[in-house]
């Protein structure tokens, strides 16, 4: 017999994430889990893969806060196959150093057993939210940012 996490609990997780409660967002995580962010570690240093539940909850009340605070987050599709979610998001936050406003996209895929995330894959938009955070283009394949300065990743 196969698991299928019941869509109210995959509302209810998103619900919790969407607030950053961090001691509700435990509630849902498997002991072992695996949290993976996929972006640019010099731009956004809380990217990188995190296991276990006391690490990924002091990334989302501690490690990502001291770069973004996310105040808007909007679940644009939720997709429930069995014990795979897959979301896309619409995520909006202040950068902690200056308070300056970044909106971005966000894809999740979260593998569920027993109720629990077990497993969650993140990837940022990240070219589209390091713009914002630098303030400028970046150049691709050598070419030059609308300013004439060469932003290389």
């Amino acid at each position: 017999m196969t698991y299928s996490v019941p869509r109210s609990v995959v509302d209810a997780f998103y619900q919790v994430y969407a607030a950053r409660d961090a001691d509700k967002i435990g509630a849902f995580l498997d002991d072992d889990i695996e949290w993976t962010i996929s972006g640019p570690v010099d731009y956004l240093p809380f990217c990188g893969t995190h296991h276990g539940k006391a690490n990924v909850v002091d990334l989302i009340r501690r490690r990502i806060p001291m770069v973004l605070r996310t105040f808007s987050f909007v679940a644009e599709v939720i997709v429930v196959d069995g014990d795979q979610v897959a979301m896309l998001s619409r995520q909006s936050s202040r950068r902690a150093a200056d308070g300056q406003v970044i909106s971005y996209r966000v894809a999740n895929r979260m593998h569920f057993r027993d109720g629990k995330v077990i497993k969650n894959f993140s990837l940022v938009d990240s070219f589209d939210a390091v713009e914002q955070l630098l303030g400028q283009q970046l150049a691709v394949g050598g070419a030059q940012a609308g300013n004439g300065q060469v932003v290389a990743l």
